[in-house]
């Protein structure tokens, strides 16, 4: 098949989250497979400045319409990473104010509109029209509608996926969208793109999409309940039963994700040869300033510091955590009150606590190498790679059953699971984790199970292309009825 791979974030050349790594993986996996991939991104201000990646112009200077009052100019460049084309969409505006990935998304939707309309215009331009368009996030939610609504002409036997990485994010704007794009405001209506009285990227890509799918089974059922359906779990129930909705757990690039070959690391180490793991733990602990303790399991987070990650949870459970004992890194950006609440934790617990308030991919490496045990009591996680970070890195992952934790991470198997929302919950998981701990032979095969996990994205990528010949397959019965 031939599949163009829409995303605002891909790694390793601008990264926020899991959607980068996804982004970065999956496309390389489906070209494995024998498939015709293509990934188009934005061109932000570090990528263009970045000498690693050779870029090379492949439209200099094109129009892109958004109305008849909005035109701007665009550029598209290229460059090849791991054998795949990468597409870059570049604009005097928005994008080129980016020069960190922490910059990446700027306040607003029309960056978002333009992009989406960029990429289909570029793709006419280069005559390069695909089996299907796999939309990511609500960034590219109205890919599918502009896509039917007004480029159907070229695209409309064109298959469309939108994948959720994350409910919670939804992109919702006034009405003014609509006229943005020149596009007719009946559209606006309870059946399209509004919900709650505000347009909705999500909603509509999950409308307009021939298939929808979230990124682990257990969150394609949970998004379909008011407590984790982000006031759409009607649409989403709704969606399910015409056959349209979809669960399928995200994999990890275990070429990237290697420590016997991690680059980061002070030692590789494998399963085979496991020497090194105990060595990337004083290299990590001396580079952060903490002392070993005697008995004490170290344990790493890198996350997104905010409630939705379980933080405050770590935070009410520290007194009764730290006296078993156990010593914690953290290490990430996120919501201002909470990181200063974690940076008043390391006064308080100097002995137990390091916050690491940064974005640095390579010592996220080392903590991942460096940990005993990897912590993730998220309140809800849509599919979660951290967990399977962890266990390739032989770091015995303690989670809350919710989403992708719940479909990877089995209490005594290959981790530690609580349940409910409490402090109690979690301490009571840490203290079974760290009573594990004290047996040298019983952790050794919690680690040997993580580390056997089959992570990699070769059965993923099959159920993937399932869906998108199912998303093709429908264009086609559409335009059998209206032929």
């Amino acid at each position: 098949m031939k599949i163009l791979f829409v995303s605002a974030e891909v790694a390793p050349f601008a990264k926020v989250g899991g959607l980068a790594d996804v982004a970065g993986a999956l496309p390389k996996a489906l070209k494995e497979q024998g498939h015709d991939v293509r990934i188009v991104m934005p061109l932000y201000r570090m990528i263009e400045e970045d000498p690693r990646w050779e870029l090379a112009t492949t439209l200099d200077a094109f129009e892109v319409t958004m109305s008849q009052a909005w035109r701007k100019t665009a550029s598209f460049k290229e460059t090849e990473h791991d054998g795949l084309p990468i597409g870059f969409i570049g604009t005097d505006e928005w994008f080129n104010q980016s020069d960190g990935s922490d910059t990446i998304y700027q306040p607003g939707g029309m960056q978002h509109l333009f992009f989406s309309e960029a990429v289909l215009t570029a793709m006419e331009d280069l005559e390069w029209i695909p089996d299907v368009v796999h939309c990511n996030d609500w960034h590219t939610g109205f890919l599918p509608v502009l896509m039917r609504e007004k480029h159907a002409r070229v695209w409309d036997q064109v298959g469309t996926v939108f994948t959720i990485h994350n409910f919670a994010y939804q992109g919702d704007f006034g009405i003014e969208v609509l006229d943005a794009l020149d596009l007719p405001r009946s559209l606006y209506n309870p059946e399209q793109v509004e919900a709650w009285g505000r347009v909705n990227f999500v909603k509509a890509g999950c409308v307009y999409a021939d298939q929808v799918n979230t990124v682990s089974e257990t969150y394609a059922k949970e998004i379909q309940t008011p407590e984790y359906g982000c006031k759409l779990d009607g649409l989403m129930r709704h969606l399910h039963g015409l056959g349209r909705l979809r669960g399928i757990l995200n994999g990890i690039d275990t070429d990237v994700f290697n420590p016997a070959t991690d680059a980061n690391l002070p030692k590789n180490y494998s399963l085979q040869n496991f020497e090194g793991k105990a060595e990337c733990k004083m290299a990590l602990l001396q580079e952060v300033g903490l002392k070993p303790i005697k008995g004490a399991p170290l344990f790493g987070v890198v996350t997104r510091i905010s409630s939705q990650k379980g933080i405050h949870l770590i935070m009410e459970a520290a007194r009764a955590m730290f006296t078993l004992p156990v010593q914690l890194i953290i290490q990430g950006l996120g919501e201002p009150d909470m990181c200063e609440a974690l940076r008043a934790l390391v006064e308080k617990y100097p002995k137990h606590f390091r916050y690491i308030q940064r974005f640095d991919a390579p010592l996220a490496q080392r903590v991942y190498a460096g940990s005993d045990a990897f912590l993730m009591p998220s309140v809800f996680e849509p599919c979660g790679l951290g967990q399977m970070i962890a266990m390739r890195y032989g770091s015995v992952p303690v989670v809350r059953k919710t989403g992708g934790l719940a479909d990877t991470v089995f209490e005594g198997h290959n981790g530690f699971v609580f349940d409910r929302i409490a402090p109690m919950d979690l301490l009571a998981a840490l203290v079974r984790a760290h009573e594990a701990y004290q047996e040298p032979q019983r952790w050794k095969q919690l680690v040997q199970e993580g580390m056997s996990q089959d992570l990699t994205w070769d059965l993923s990528a099959r159920l993937y292309v399932r869906m998108y010949q199912d998303a093709a397959r429908s264009r086609h019965l559409v335009q059998a009825k209206t032929a």
